[in-house]
């Protein structure tokens, strides 16, 4: 379907150029974001970026199963299409085939993980088993996005997806708490964007959104497919005061973003990395903000970044001129988050510590993005304020002192 587009680009107050050699040049991407003492033992080691307590934000269930629950459910339901066998084999080919630098390859990669997410056993198990390995990972809230509509070619309901898999997320936060662990997880439900049932997947988001979902989502490729195809779910949303975040400024650019926003009503942008182009640095090191770009910083609009993910789809070209560094350093709202961990072979602490290394990020930075991560959860804002005054803040606390009793 072609694309319609109410305005061709979004109202700019200037004219967008390419911020990256300059942006090298200028040191932007090794500055810290943090205005802090840098006391010693704050840059942090690996295994205190794991221990340290964690929010994510993007991260897709069907992106981040273990290759060897792949394995076993093709075998038990008969799947004969999957490219390797050997769990190990398994995991290795879906990085590689991720790693195209195409958006539209990266999503294919898709087929064989919800090929085996087809009946309520294995909604549940996977479901559990992602609770379970981001808490072991340090991450103590994560809202976790899914399309319930890609998961009922075996006869189940919408809303049968969606209670299996709040069973296995009830499950793991079980299982992870006998291991000493504390998560807790809410669901985010996916309206695929090139499909229609985008309003009857927000109407389902809204009927359980007191039963473990935390609020909706529109995914898929961007070209082609505007987030105001879907106006309908988003109106209804807004109506019945619920949350919802949109895919957009990844693959596609400043339209995508302006139309989730100024057309749609985002509480969150899901990536908006291409806010970026709206940003002019100029050859004195001047940075001057565009209209769009002014207006997410100053309404304090969340971005979903996923360093790893915009490598892969070449939305990034690496991870020290990733845009992260430069947006944390005018103070957006960045996140930082997985969005595949299976296909990009990541963890947050392993996206930490990628930026730990471009950018010679401290604790205090990890807790600042940790932070804004907190601020822009679906869930109220007195249970935000405690998840930061209770657990986040004493938890770095307690790391950034251990320097003191080496």
């Amino acid at each position: 379907m072609a694309e319609r587009r109410t305005l061709s680009t979004p109202p700019t107050g200037h004219r967008s150029v390419s911020f990256r050699p300059i942006y090298a040049r200028r040191g932007y991407s090794a500055e810290m974001t943090s205005e802090t003492t840098n006391l010693p033992g704050t840059v942090p080691t690996p295994e205190q970026i794991r221990r340290a307590p964690k929010v994510l934000l993007h991260d897709h269930l069907d992106g981040g199963l273990r290759p060897a629950t792949i394995v076993e459910l093709a075998r038990e339901t008969g799947y004969d299409r999957l490219p390797e066998t050997d769990p190990e084999k398994l995991g290795i080919w879906f990085r590689e085939a991720a790693d195209s630098g195409s958006l539209e390859r990266y999503l294919e990669t898709f087929a064989h993980t919800c090929a085996v997410m087809q009946t309520r056993e294995a909604l549940v198990r996977v479901a559990a088993e992602c609770a379970e390995d981001l808490a072991a990972d340090g991450v103590v809230y994560a809202e976790v996005r899914y399309a319930p509509e890609q998961h009922l070619e075996a006869g189940l309901t919408l809303e049968e997806v969606v209670e299996a898999v709040n069973e296995g997320f009830r499950e793991g936060e079980r299982r992870a708490k006998e291991n000493g662990h504390r998560i807790r997880v809410g669901a985010l439900l996916t309206a695929m964007r090139h499909a229609a049932r985008a309003l009857e997947i927000a109407e389902l988001a809204n009927r359980y959104r007191d039963s473990g979902v935390a609020g909706f989502d529109i995914a898929g490729a961007e070209a082609g497919f505007p987030p105001t195809r879907h106006l309908d779910a988003f109106e209804y949303l807004k109506r019945e005061n619920n949350h919802f975040t949109i895919h957009a400024g990844e693959a596609f650019g400043l339209p995508s973003i302006w139309q989730a926003l100024q057309w749609c009503g985002a509480d969150r942008l899901g990536h908006g990395v291409r806010i970026i182009d709206d940003i002019e640095i100029a050859e004195d090191g001047t940075v001057k903000l565009g209209r769009l770009a002014s207006y997410v910083r100053d309404k304090r609009i969340p971005l979903e970044m996923c360093p790893t993910s915009n490598l892969q789809t070449a939305a990034a070209t690496s991870y020290a001129e990733h845009p992260i560094g430069l947006l944390s350093k005018l103070r957006f709202r960045a996140t930082v988050n997985t969005d595949n961990r299976l296909m990009s072979g990541t963890s947050m602490t392993r996206e930490f510590e990628h930026l730990v290394e471009a950018f010679g990020y401290t604790l205090d930075d990890m807790q600042w993005f940790t932070v804004n991560a907190m601020k822009s959860a679906f869930i109220p804002f007195d249970e935000r304020l405690a998840m930061i005054n209770d657990v986040i803040k004493p938890g770095y606390a307690e790391i950034k002192s251990e320097w003191l009793f080496r």
